[in-house]
């Protein structure tokens, strides 16, 4: 089974892509649909800082971009770590688990927020390449 960690940069790689994908289609609800407005005043109405809408749109759309392409991932995931515990305490949690409104997907996606903290965005990524642990063309493998 040790070629099937050859294949954790992938692995990577798909949580980064559905999590982005996730958050991009919600923020983007929110901040193109003319839903923003709306949106703030709910986050006000819940007992929180309205302007926390708008930091919570902004880490679901632009969030979702950045965790896509890799770039940020540590600081992204765990803005959307937050994002996602505030949804599941102040919003989803009194229609239980399971069922419409429930908080299945958003600990869901904090919990792939959580793995993305822990383990980076992997080797497919601007974040790896930035730091230079991407190979250049004329460099070998490291063995294990």
């Amino acid at each position: 089974m040790r070629y099937l960690d050859r294949m954790q940069p992938l692995a990577l790689l798909a949580l980064r892509a559905t999590l982005g994908a996730i958050m991009i289609k919600h923020g983007s609800d929110k901040v193109f649909h003319g839903a923003l407005g709306p949106f703030v005043q709910h986050i006000g109405s819940l007992g929180l800082p309205s302007w926390l809408g708008y930091l919570s749109a902004a880490t679901e759309f632009l969030g979702g971009i950045l965790i896509i392409a890799g770039l940020l991932t540590r600081c992204v995931s765990f803005a959307m770590m937050i994002d996602m515990s505030v949804a599941i305490w102040k919003i989803h949690w009194k229609r239980g688990l399971f069922g419409p409104g429930g908080f299945e997907l958003p600990l869901a996606l904090l919990t792939i927020a959580f793995a993305l903290l822990l383990f980076g965005a992997g080797p497919i990524a601007i974040d790896t390449i930035r730091s230079g642990g991407g190979r250049s063309s004329g460099s070998k493998p490291k063995k294990a």
